[in-house]
């Protein structure tokens, strides 16, 4: 539904947009009668911030079984214990899944294999790093990894593994995928002609706020073309927005002089909402929203439009690109011959 909404694009993507959405649109609560009892969910980087306030909404929502993909055991084993403090009859599993490990998340995604069912799906571990760094296992920039190869990569190793779920569990709901994205996509820089994989590697070009809008744009990019593959009747997949959060760990440990600290912290007071409001929105966006919203950018409670460049020629060429380079690189996972199986 993204694709139709051209027209609310340029608001969307202006800082009156912005303010507009931070100020005057306010969570929304989930529908009386949505229930998840009996499902089981999958939220990456759950251990804290958007991801654990999403865990537990989806708790409170009657989820019966929780797979929390996180990289540190003991964060993990303390987060899934304040949630069984707080909801004891719920089953609640802490499986390791390293961001930055194409191994690690190949075994992640094994593990997911042997669950009788998955109804949800929350790819919503990311980050955003101050200075270049390189993954060694990869050779690319940490961001551009971990937000999206990786969890673009997670997405389709699971995307079968969804699939078969639905078949053998006989349920009438297609399991859903989200992967959280930001709405700081809209503001991102343009990507160069030319092949757009190598423009994420460069170390004099590097900037935090540069690097992770794009990061985020990718994502939208690789949802939209991935929905046209699939059927939503099989696995709806989409993209969801939290919006500008306070209380999370995004800005903590920024390089920043003491006015920059100062400005953000301001920023933040006074346009950020409650951490609890952007994992609502997520939360909409999976269990609220249905097939209208395959393949589209779910935020603040509803469906938005994709920002402006997805809509133009060259938008289009671009996401081309992104879509054959990303299929490239993941392909020793067999990213391409998974999608064709699954489109079958």
């Amino acid at each position: 539904m993204s694709q139709y909404l051209e027209s609310e694009a340029s608001f969307e993507g202006h800082l009156i947009g912005f303010l507009y959405r931070q100020w005057l649109i306010y969570r929304k609560p989930i529908p009386t009668g949505i229930n998840v009892s009996g499902q089981t969910a999958i939220v990456t980087g759950s251990n804290s911030g958007l991801g654990f306030e999403a865990a537990r909404q989806l708790f409170q929502l009657g989820l019966t079984h929780l797979i929390m993909g996180v990289r540190s055991q003991a964060r993990g084993d303390a987060a899934a214990d304040k949630l069984r403090k707080e909801f004891p009859e719920s089953t609640i599993s802490v499986w390791l899944v390293d961001m930055e490990s194409y191994d690690s998340i190949t075994a992640f995604v094994k593990k997911c294999e042997t669950l009788p069912r998955i109804d949800i799906t929350i790819l919503n571990a990311g980050i955003r790093c101050d200075n270049f760094t390189t993954v060694k296992a990869t050779g690319h920039e940490k961001t551009f990894q971990v937000n999206y190869l990786s969890t673009i990569l997670l997405a389709i190793l699971l995307l079968p593994v969804l699939k078969s779920k639905k078949l053998s569990s006989n349920s009438s709901s297609p399991p859903r995928l989200s992967i959280v994205t930001s709405d700081t996509s809209y503001w991102a820089d343009p990507l160069k002609a030319g092949p757009v994989v190598p423009q994420f590697d460069i170390p004099e070009e590097y900037k935090p706020m540069r690097s992770y809008p794009r990061s985020k744009l990718l994502q939208l990019y690789f949802v939209s073309k991935l929905a046209e593959q699939i059927n939503a009747d099989d696995i709806i997949v989409n993209a969801s927005n939290p919006g500008f959060c306070k209380g999370t760990q995004f800005g903590d440990g920024a390089v920043m002089s003491f006015i920059s600290s100062v400005r953000f912290w301001i920023f933040q007071n006074l346009t950020g909402r409650t951490v609890e409001s952007g994992a609502s929105a997520v939360i909409d966006g999976i269990v609220v929203k249905g097939k209208e919203s395959h393949g589209s950018y779910v935020s603040d409670w509803g469906i938005r439009p994709y920002p402006k460049v997805l809509y133009t020629e060259e938008g289009q060429d671009i996401r081309e690109r992104v879509w054959e380079e990303t299929l490239e690189e993941l392909n020793f996972a067999g990213a391409s011959r998974i999608i064709e199986e699954v489109k079958r």
